[in-house]
């Protein structure tokens, strides 16, 4: 079958809408179409060349949400008909880290920017009949794409799928970022450092978590706004000011930690991050980077003697199939926001301009609406 894609042709560059051929799901593989595709920072890292991938051309997306169209031999588990969130990482259930419940580093994560599927081969094909890399096994950026039945999560069907494609990625990172990374306790200071479509969410996980202040720290007033209303008692342009509150509030001794959740990290927003927390604080590093950026400028006396902890946060160190579930949980209970996340809904034709308003700083996420 044929669907509308946006895909990069090299990188960096900009997305660019074609008609692929959707090949047929091959065993435990599913037909999904997607009805919504969250915006998310980490694919415009794909088109700025930040984390080149590995083929091109290459279908974007990891970020999404749809109903089961086919199901091929041996899959268990879904029908057609059947609503699904995409799971970027498709645990096996098998490899050491998914037998730890660490299933967020699945060995199967290896595949994320290879673009084939698990059995190596492709599901997306140009017209002329040349391979189409798939992000992340998915490609939201699809309108109907193949997946793993593992990448496929079910969900119920009363949930606007606009509003559960967040739960694929920016929802539970940003809120594991702080609950599970963090580890953020009742009373704790806790500084988020960008607060655009995962950094919001670190703020409502925080402040779910019982933080008794949660300081968002972004240059974009819109975003300051929006943190305000969604869980941040404080709100600054720049960490200095951050860090002078977290301060004055502990006595002196800084925040018990800072999550690292701006749009493209930098050494000196980790060492930034570092200097804000107390003794034995946690720095947690969300944010993606250019994949050649390497240094911290800390002071690893400070480091050391201070005994403050740098941990980094994979999907929030969430796994991925019940995460999914639990943040729709929450959300029905009214204990998470996610509707309020969504700034401006995008045909995928205006992908780009969606991207542009990303990084103009004027929305939260925006979502592609097939």
């Amino acid at each position: 079958m044929k669907s509308r894609a946006a895909v990069l042709m090299d990188g960096p560059g900009d997305w660019e809408i074609i008609e692929v051929e959707v090949g047929d799901p091959q065993e435990f593989e599913v037909l999904v179409r997607f009805e919504a595709a969250g915006l998310c920072h980490s694919d415009d890292h794909y088109a700025k060349g930040d984390v080149p991938p590995l083929s091109y051309p290459f279908c974007g997306g990891h970020e999404g949400a749809g109903v089961v169209q086919a199901v091929g031999p041996g899959v268990r588990d879904l029908k057609v008909g059947d609503h699904v969130v995409a799971a970027f990482i498709p645990g096996c259930g098998r490899c050491t880290w998914c037998a730890r419940g660490q299933q967020n580093l699945c060995d199967n994560g290896a595949y994320m920017m290879l673009g084939t599927q698990l059995d190596g081969t492709y599901r997306l094909h140009t017209e002329s009949g040349d391979p189409v890399g798939q992000c992340s096994l998915v490609s939201t950026f699809s309108e109907y794409s193949v997946l793993p039945e593992w990448a496929a999560v079910k969900i119920d069907d009363d949930i606007p799928l606009a509003t559960a494609a967040l739960v694929g990625c920016g929802v539970p990172t940003g809120w594991g970022s702080a609950v599970n990374a963090a580890q953020v306790r009742p009373g704790d200071v806790v500084i988020v450092m960008g607060v655009g479509g995962i950094g919001i969410n670190a703020v409502q996980g925080a402040k779910f978590a019982g933080a008794s202040r949660v300081i968002a720290v972004d240059p974009a007033p819109f975003h300051r706004e929006m943190a305000l209303k969604l869980g941040a008692t404080d709100a600054f342009e720049s960490m200095p000011l951050a860090q002078d509150l977290a301060q004055a509030l502990t006595n002196g001794q800084g925040a018990d930690s800072a999550i690292v959740t701006v749009g493209i990290v930098t050494g000196e927003h980790v060492a930034e991050a570092v200097s804000a927390i107390r003794k034995a604080g946690t720095v947690v590093l969300t944010s993606m980077c250019n994949i050649d950026e390497v240094g911290i400028p800390t002071s690893l006396f400070e480091l050391a003697m201070f005994q403050k902890r740098i941990q980094g946060s994979l999907f929030g160190m969430m796994q991925p199939t019940r995460a999914i579930t639990d943040m729709l949980r929450l959300y029905k209970e009214g204990n998470l926001l996610l509707d309020e996340l969504i700034t401006r809904r995008y045909p995928l034709e205006e992908i780009n301009q969606g991207y542009a308003d990303m990084h103009a700083g004027i929305n939260l996420r925006g979502v592609v609406q097939f």
